[in-house]
């Protein structure tokens, strides 16, 4: 790890600690509450930033207004959007404009008042409104948000031979950590949960069918939240309030649909070898595995594809356990509670960046003894139809 590149590094994280803010707070200030909290964590202030990296959740035209709003002058504007992945594409930009000279503080941020707006998230399509060229050959056979990874799950399963079973240990996993969480648990209290607590195989398998084979306890939640992310330079990072957690690896790519694709394989095995690569470092080095868990075929898919295991190999290689934060043979798997048990607010991509950062720090509520190394991969759109990767290997100092 001493020839890798440490030019940018994660110094300041908030996750904003309400999961139904109840109209209270809208989205923009969700962001900026989180904003002014990450900035106070590293140690610095709003006139230090100079870079602005926003996924448009907030308000439209975010590129003319979001500066505005946060009352500072950045030489550098970043609007990506690829969905819940933004963030990671975010954090490569950071890095890249970094090394580049044309900034030294960057400011990621994100806020959604999903659940306060009764957002049909899962139930419904995927967000563009309308048939558009990417939807002409889905929308008009009613194909919803959930419909697409559970053709992915039922594909899995013909395939390899997966089960039900396998796939539950993603959630009892996520919930195992959640119950450690005090913010999750407030989340699932808040969101109204039945019976909270760490669930087994067969709570999940035994949960009501949301669309086959998928069960209610291996989809997301659907919650407010927000949270920041600052990432700065070598030089700054160095004399900032918390220990740097470095960005030593970063991929990007997107998978849409064509004919004879495999349904079970995602755009990670295009940006996770880019990642990997470039920090020098191979999966079964990994400690921890910040996965976007839309649903538990997500994190079994991506798991594969990310190297932990070969295509196929996921639903024998989650069993017994492994993916808790005290067993052995891991990676952790998602110790906030992730999108399953804490908080999915639409795009989730921001909040993998930040408990990647806080196991990092020593600084989590499911801490795993000596964590070196992470994985924060987002996925963005829909993984059986078209969607983002984004993958970012951190280090800590």
């Amino acid at each position: 790890m001493s020839g890798q590149a440490r030019d940018a590094a994660i110094v300041g994280i908030y996750e904003y600690p309400s999961r139904a803010v109840d109209g209270e707070v809208n989205a923009l200030q969700i962001k900026a509450h989180c904003a002014a909290r990450a900035l106070a964590d590293a140690g610095l202030r709003w006139q230090d930033v100079d870079a602005i990296y926003d996924a448009a959740e907030g308000a439209p035209m975010s590129g003319l207004t979001i500066a505005e709003y946060f009352g500072i002058h950045p030489t550098v504007i970043d609007t990506t959007a690829v969905g819940g992945s933004s963030y990671e594409f975010h954090a490569a930009h950071a890095r890249r404009d970094i090394a580049a000279g044309k900034c030294k503080v960057a400011l990621l941020t994100y806020g959604s008042t999903a659940h306060s707006n009764a957002m049909a998230i899962g139930v419904g399509g995927s967000g563009f409104g309308g048939v558009t060229p990417t939807e002409n050959m889905e929308s008009f056979a009613g194909a919803t948000l959930v419909s697409n990874y559970a053709m992915v799950a039922r594909r899995h399963m013909h395939e390899y031979g997966t089960t039900s079973e396998q796939l539950a240990e993603i959630s009892t996993a996520t919930r195992y950590h959640a119950m450690r969480n005090p913010q999750a648990v407030q989340a699932m209290e808040d969101l109204e949960f039945i019976d909270i607590r760490e669930t087994t195989i067969e709570d999940v398998v035994n949960s009501r069918m949301i669309a086959d084979p998928l069960h209610l306890l291996e989809c997301c939640m659907i919650s407010d939240g927000g949270g920041a992310v600052v990432i700065a330079s070598a030089e700054v990072a160095r004399n900032c309030a918390k220990k740097p957690v470095w960005i030593l690896g970063t991929g990007e790519a997107t998978k849409y649909p064509q004919i004879g694709a495999d349904l079970t394989t995602s755009a990670a095995v295009q940006s996770a070898p880019i990642a990997f690569g470039e920090a020098g470092v191979t999966a079964q080095e990994i400690d921890i595995a910040m996965v976007y868990d839309s649903f538990s075929i997500t994190v079994l898919a991506i798991l594969e594809d990310l190297g932990f295991c070969g295509k196929g190999e996921g639903g024998a290689w989650v069993q017994g356990g492994r993916l808790r934060f005290d067993q052995s043979g891991g990676p952790a798997l998602n110790t906030d509670g992730g999108g399953l048990s804490s908080n999915h607010p639409g795009m989730r991509g921001i909040f993998l960046l930040i408990e990647a950062a806080r196991q990092l720090r020593g600084e989590s509520t499911a801490q795993v003894v000596d964590a070196k190394l992470a994985v924060a991969h987002g996925n963005g759109g829909m993984l059986g139809s078209r969607h983002s990767a984004g993958t970012v290997i951190l280090g800590g100092d």
